[in-house]
């Protein structure tokens, strides 16, 4: 899933673009000192979290990880085991795989952890009715070329004919462009999914920092729902407030799916199950178990993750971003979500 980062990180502070890979990645090793050997028992929650919830996850992961010579026998094994039984898929990774604890190059153990989720907008093949802002396809006459910043961009001629749905909402498409894809319910029935196609090549500047800055919002309020409360108090000042990033994202249209988006592993993300990381830490595609809190609350979040996505906010070792899936109610946690948490990866036995 091409992605900013975590949105609501990216919402506030800053933003880069990451392409998605063509064919699965192979990961970087981790940097040294980044992992130290822990047992089962060191693992914050490894006992209460229902493992079998990440079993789809586990599937996922090994349509590219079982090429991978470390992978081959747990990839196999997992085709043996009943996954309806707790206690022979927690028998399964233990048998599988060791534990590390995650430690930044400081030595500490804790670190961020933010939130996304793929966005579900309204919009229409045509432009009418309460569907004016478009989405853009990257026109080929632009491909390789210098382009202008997002506001002279959207008066260009250049982009005529080049429309590639219309959504209802200026500010949700804002934030689409943030998460890089998601999903359109079209007013002519069904639904659309779009992913990145390209930008202008334009330095990202947050919107959020921007009201910040002009104490147009509080910090309290700098989150994807305050924004959007400003922007719904602020209409005449919309377009001001977008202008300020220069940054614009062109789209394409995917093929139709039930599964989640396509993360930077090559497989569908798993709601609530896959998280996003910097993979010069963490394996690309490793099961992480993931010990923090719900978005503005201390109410435990203590379960079995797998690293199935990258974003170029995320960077440490001790540092994730939570796919919450699709979705208002997933956006809602997404945006609120900027927690401490502590990790540990699973390493197939060798």
């Amino acid at each position: 899933m091409l992605r900013f980062g975590g949105l609501a990180a990216l919402a506030v502070l800053a933003g880069c673009v990451t392409t998605p890979p063509v064919s699965p990645p192979v990961a970087p090793p981790p940097q040294a000192g980044t992992l130290q050997p822990a047992a089962w028992a060191e693992i914050d929650g490894w006992n209460s979290d229902d493992v079998r919830a990440a079993w789809p996850a586990l599937q996922s992961g090994c349509q590219v990880l079982k090429r991978r010579a470390e992978w081959a026998r747990p990839c196999s094994e997992a085709l043996m085991f009943d996954a309806g039984d707790p206690a022979a898929v927690k028998r399964f990774f233990e048998t599988n795989f060791v534990p590390y604890r995650v430690v930044n190059s400081d030595g500490t153990d804790t670190g961020l952890v933010t939130g996304y989720y793929e966005p579900v907008l309204r919009g229409s093949r045509t432009r009418r009715g309460q569907y004016q802002i478009p989405l853009h396809t990257l026109p080929p006459q632009l491909r390789g070329r210098a382009m202008p910043a997002r506001a002279e961009l959207l008066r260009s001629p250049a982009l005529r004919g080049a429309e590639l749905v219309y959504v209802d909402d200026a500010v949700e498409a804002a934030f689409l462009q943030i998460q890089g894809s998601g999903r359109i319910q079209l007013a002519e029935g069904g639904v659309m999914r779009v992913g990145y196609a390209g930008t202008n090549d334009q330095p990202f500047r947050s919107f959020g920092r921007w009201l910040l800055d002009r104490g147009e919002i509080t910090p309290a309020q700098a989150t994807m729902q305050g924004i959007k409360a400003w922007a719904r108090a602020n209409p005449g000042r919309v377009d001001e407030m977008l202008n300020v990033n220069s940054r614009y994202v062109f789209f394409r249209e995917l093929p139709p799916s039930n599964d989640g988006p396509i993360g930077a592993l090559g497989v569908p993300l798993t709601a609530e199950r896959s998280i996003a990381v910097d993979p010069k830490a963490i394996p690309l595609g490793a099961p992480v178990f993931l010990s923090t809190t719900r978005p503005l609350s201390n109410e435990p979040i203590q379960r079995l993750m797998f690293a199935q996505d990258t974003g170029t906010a995320i960077r440490g070792a001790v540092r994730a971003d939570f796919f919450w899936g699709a979705g208002d109610a997933a956006g809602e946690q997404a945006g609120r979500m900027k927690q401490r948490g502590q990790m540990w990866v699973l390493k197939p036995r060798t």
